[in-house]
């Protein structure tokens, strides 16, 4: 592992490291903020999984967690979304190849070579964070935007006794039946659909749901919200008497802005399930 960069960052750490990663046969970026906490016990971790087209930075740079972070002192893991670099396939369109891995093992050239993001998020990368750093294994939560929803909650929902809680904004919640997502799936794991179902957080509810609780905001002018079906993943979790808050935000988009007006909200959310 190499360190990249460290910042001093609301009394704790902000730092962005490299490692070479056997699962996707190539080099990994991604940022983990440590509260001041961690200088002198293990801390727990929230793991925030980015949206199409990001890297380990967008959130890191954009959301405005680590301040709240810090005062509940949790750390967060920024990976990226895709392997990258010279020899890693791609695509013209955005939402496919670097940058949007969609957090799934590809099984379809040319993509199974190296996007195996799914191993990567639940294996290689754990592995990593936990021999490296002051992190606290037992206690984990994980969330998300977009693209990055859809990871966090099809993780969560794959890994019982894992994660503590999962939150999402603008999660990709039923990809199976969206434009964003049987491009890719099928791109990605073939044409076979019962290959796409571990990959769907709305066939997971109604499977098996979350052992634990559930937080999702999303912006009512969301201008992909069509594609996002929120309101699927609320019938599912309202089938299963899921423990949960799904919010409509009035007003808010897709951006940025949008989640970080309601990331406070989120990490304190995170922090009442990791100091239980």
């Amino acid at each position: 592992m190499k360190t990249l960069s460290e910042s001093r960052c609301f009394g704790g750490t902000q730092g962005v490291y490299s490692h070479t990663s056997q699962v996707t046969g190539c080099d990994m970026t991604f940022g983990l903020f440590l509260p001041p906490e961690a200088e002198n016990e293990a801390v727990p971790l929230v793991w925030y999984l980015s949206g199409l087209t990001c890297t380990h930075e967008n959130a890191m740079v954009k959301a405005g967690a680590q301040k709240w972070a810090a005062q509940e002192g949790l750390a967060l893991v920024f990976p990226d979304t895709s392997p990258r670099g010279e020899g890693v396939p791609d695509d013209e369109n955005y939402a496919l190849g670097q940058g949007a891995g969609f957090y799934v093992n590809a099984t379809e050239a040319p993509w199974s070579t190296n996007f195996r993001m799914w191993d990567y998020i639940t294996e290689d990368l754990p592995r990593v964070l936990f021999s490296a750093f002051p992190l606290d294994e037992s206690r984990q939560s994980i969330m998300g935007h977009s693209m990055g929803g859809h990871g966090a909650l099809t993780v969560a929902m794959s890994f019982p006794g894992r994660f503590r809680s999962v939150s999402a904004f603008a999660p990709i919640t039923h990809p199976t039946a969206s434009d964003w997502g049987r491009k890719q799936l099928t791109a990605y794991l073939g044409t076979d659909e019962s290959k796409w179902a571990p990959h769907d957080s709305v066939l997971l509810m109604r499977k098996r749901g979350f052992d634990g609780p559930i937080l999702i905001d999303q912006g009512a002018s969301d201008q992909f919200l069509d594609a996002l079906k929120p309101e699927a993943l609320a019938e599912a979790m309202m089938a299963r008497r899921q423990q949960g808050i799904l919010r409509m935000q009035p007003g808010y988009d897709h951006s940025y802005f949008f989640v970080s007006t309601f990331m406070e909200d989120h990490i304190q959310f995170h922090a009442e399930a990791l100091y239980d």
